[in-house]
């Protein structure tokens, strides 16, 4: 069994929930406001670990108030934080509307974050057999070292190309799993020249890269393509209350499956896309995250 080794985001969520997600130059009064742990790679870190793996993860924190609060859910959670620095910038924030309806505006700011660099990538403790987990809220040139260290070492590399930039693209060479969601995989098939717009016909596109790709398309489940093969499962029907960290979730119990089993198949999708649907019935994102037994008795 290998690791989950994360390199990513560390972040303060500082969420206001109101009716409705405001227009440009609107101002509404919210209903309720709360500062949570946060971050895509600290978010899919801890993911990993309640699916039941071994993780590590790297990345940034500032000297700030925020910095223990960012970090109190991944000691609980038993994530090895000795990779992550202590850096001269404020921690990360992340400036979060919620509606009613359970959609999302997110504005991320960087702070210690754009300080992960890649010299910290490079020197990631990696091993054959470990899934190195990657997201886009660290600097491009700090994934595409991670990239060349995890193949370097022979572990399998997962990104998750959110939020997207269409630089990511330069790396897909270098990965063995790629997760978007629908806004993410249409913007990709357009910095590749795809004009495929059906979400199989895009997935089988996208794929042609020689990697296992994997759509998320929220309530309507998931669209893969694993070694070529086109898998489609069904999205768990569930009360949504906050669609927040629902695709970390989903990336860090589907690490924790590849880093168990060595691969990725049907059954590690359906227990990834159980656990993004649970995330949904709870508000914030890393106390929303379901444990394994949670997924377990809803089917995953």
């Amino acid at each position: 069994m290998g690791r989950v080794v994360v390199i990513g985001s560390i972040n303060v969520d500082l969420t206001a929930v109101v009716e409705r997600l405001p227009v440009a130059g609107e101002t509404l009064t919210g209903s309720t406001f709360s500062e949570r742990a946060g971050g895509k790679g600290a978010n899919q870190a801890l993911a990993a670990a309640r699916a039941g793996a071994t993780v590590r993860l790297a990345g940034a924190v500032g000297s700030d108030p925020f910095a223990p609060l960012a970090l109190a859910n991944l000691t609980a959670g038993g994530v090895d934080l000795t990779a992550v620095r202590e850096v001269d910038r404020p921690t990360g924030t992340a400036l979060i509307l919620v509606g009613a309806d359970g959609e999302n505006v997110i504005v991320v700011v960087p702070g210690a974050n754009a300080a992960v660099d890649p010299a910290q990538a490079a020197g990631l403790d990696l091993a054959a057999g470990d899934v190195l987990l990657l997201q886009g809220e660290i600097p491009l040139e700090t994934l595409a070292a991670a990239c060349a260290r995890g193949r370097k070492a022979a572990a399998r590399v997962l990104l998750n190309a959110a939020p997207f930039d269409a630089a990511l693209a330069d790396l897909l060479g270098q990965v063995n799993v790629l997760v978007v969601n629908e806004l993410e995989a249409q913007a990709l098939a357009g910095v590749l020249g795809i004009a495929a717009r059906q979400p199989r016909e895009l997935v089988a596109a996208l794929a042609a890269n020689d990697l296992d790709l994997i759509v998320t398309r929220g309530a309507g489940g998931l669209v893969a393509a694993l070694d070529g093969e086109i898998v489609e499962v069904p999205a768990l029907g569930v009360d949504v209350v906050d669609t927040v960290g629902a695709g970390d979730a989903f990336c860090g119990y589907l690490a924790a499956g590849i880093a168990r089993d060595g691969g990725l198949d049907a059954h590690l999708l359906r227990r990834a896309s159980v656990a993004a649907s649970l995330t949904c019935m709870r508000s914030g994102a890393q106390e929303a995250i379901p444990t394994l037994a949670e997924v377990l008795r809803a089917g995953g």
